[in-house]
């Protein structure tokens, strides 16, 4: 068992399992009218504060899932022979955020083509993945994989080596992995290539956040998630 730990924001010491940003807890099970996701696209660290932003999202956590070896370290997961890929965890409210919006957010800010890596970081822990149980989020995430493979045709892409399935474990991280990317002193640190292919409407997308959202990632900046605030996405 996973014992989620204490950490510092802005001076105080935050009670387990709180997140540093968003204030919910990381460490709780998917509520009435809450769904749950795993993404995985490259070093957990800045995709996490990728999807922390978006309007909508209740609460975030980053951990291991798609291996064989229970409650792994993260040690033994950088060894690259449990399995496991690193993954954020993302629980979200449907009547604010759609999961195509999760979707757009997660083909656009990585690669899905390099395999297992991402960027300079190599191995099957880097490798690309969605993992969710809902046969119709399931349907729509593998909808979304075929048509952003039509667009990276278009531009020039290989094949996406996505991995997507149903019924896999989530494993938490470390304490110190949670929200890495919010606490004081922490090296700023994204391994993500997004392609700059954005992704258009696909069927059964459920789009619903403003488009004006999307201005805050800019992927023709080097690491664009180190860039941007930490702080929720929040329109005027």
């Amino acid at each position: 068992m996973v014992v989620f730990g204490l950490f510092q924001r802005d001076g105080r010491v935050l009670p387990p399992g709180q997140h540093a940003v968003l204030a919910t807890s990381y460490a709780a099970p998917a509520a009435a009218g809450q769904a749950e996701v795993l993404f995985g696209c490259g070093c957990f660290w800045g995709a996490e504060k990728g999807f922390w932003r978006l309007p909508g999202v209740v609460t975030t956590a980053v951990g291991y899932a798609g291996g064989s070896l229970d409650q792994p370290s993260y040690e033994q997961v950088c060894s690259g022979r449990t399995g496991h890929a690193e993954v954020v965890r993302v629980l979200w409210d449907p009547a604010r955020i759609g999961f195509g919006d999760l979707l757009k957010l997660f083909w656009e800010c990585h690669d899905p083509t390099q395999g297992d890596r991402q960027g300079n970081d190599r191995g099957s822990q880097y490798r690309s993945c969605i993992y969710v149980d809902e046969p119709e989020l399931l349907q729509q995430a593998l909808a979304s994989r075929e048509h952003y493979q039509q667009q990276l045709n278009a531009a020039g892409f290989g094949p996406i080596t996505t991995e997507i399935r149903s019924g896999v474990v989530f494993h938490a991280a470390e304490p110190y992995h949670q929200q890495y990317l919010a606490k004081p002193g922490s090296r700023p640190y994204c391994s993500a290539q997004p392609s700059g292919v954005r992704l258009a409407g696909f069927e059964g997308a459920d789009f619903r956040l403003d488009e004006r959202v999307w201005d805050f990632y800019d992927w023709s900046v080097s690491h664009c998630v180190l860039r941007g605030d930490n702080a929720p996405i929040a329109l005027s």
